[in-house]
């Protein structure tokens, strides 16, 4: 009976490295996917501004377009005005000319506007850029990194995994389908130490008769309150006190 309570204490121990090390890569996978979020976040957003460029420079362009057709109008209306006659048609055209030019003004104000927010905006993009690269060489850096303690662990996971399989083999199937059930049940701890006539797994007193058997060592006992594997370290002359 000692020897199937020795290597399910050594299954516990077993998989509680093996537990461990899943929750180390699940933190470093998590710790990459936070890297690769934060150089989206920074893609998505040089993404923005560079479509906003694009629009403003459409806008740009429109704008170019339509003055170079006021100042047609302009020229025309000016060269127009050489042949009328009638001073009721000369002043018609001249405030063509008047509206034109202001629309002309007009124009060139939302040139200018554009072109201010076109230079904020290629600061913003130079800015972004620049943070884009380092972001993405300190991301490389830092997921290479966590991708190599991933392996090493995993390395840990596998040898322990193995040595797990071979202790398995070792004990009755009933015994080790009874050990994973209260493993589950009990937070990772299907065995917990007796000590001082407690049960160090749920901290409850145990009742003194089942105590006292425990020194025996001939049967498996479980804890009447967590229900778990009893395992006793103490030398049966400190029971006496």
């Amino acid at each position: 009976m000692k020897k199937k309570l020795d290597l399910l204490e050594e299954l516990q121990g077993i998989d509680q490295t093996i537990t461990e090390k899943k929750k180390e890569q699940a933190a470093l996978n998590a710790g990459i996917a936070e890297l690769e979020q934060s150089l989206a976040a920074v893609q998505s957003s040089l993404a923005e501004h560079q479509a906003r460029m694009t629009e403003l420079k459409r806008e740009r362009a429109e704008l170019d377009t339509a003055l170079h057709v006021e100042q047609e109008n302009i020229r025309r209306s000016e060269t127009n005005m050489k042949e009328i006659r009638t001073n009721k048609e000369f002043q018609a055209v001249g405030r063509e000319i008047t509206a034109a030019r202001k629309q002309v003004s007009d124009l060139e104000e939302q040139q200018l506007q554009i072109d201010s927010r076109c230079e904020e905006l290629q600061t913003t993009i130079d800015t972004c850029q620049a943070e884009l690269t380092t972001l993405a060489d300190s991301t490389k850096n830092g997921s290479e990194e966590k991708q190599a303690v991933i392996a090493t662990l995993q390395s840990t996971i596998d040898a322990a995994s193995v040595k797990r399989d071979a202790i398995v083999k070792e004990l009755p199937s009933s015994l080790v389908r009874r050990y994973t059930q209260l493993r589950d049940q009990r937070r990772g701890q299907a065995l917990a130490e007796a000590r001082e006539g407690s049960c160090m797994g749920c901290n409850m007193q145990l009742p003194p008769q089942l105590y006292n058997m425990l020194f025996k060592g001939d049967e498996m006992y479980f804890c009447p309150h967590c229900q778990r594997i009893l395992v006793l370290k103490q030398e049966p002359a400190s029971a006496a006190g």
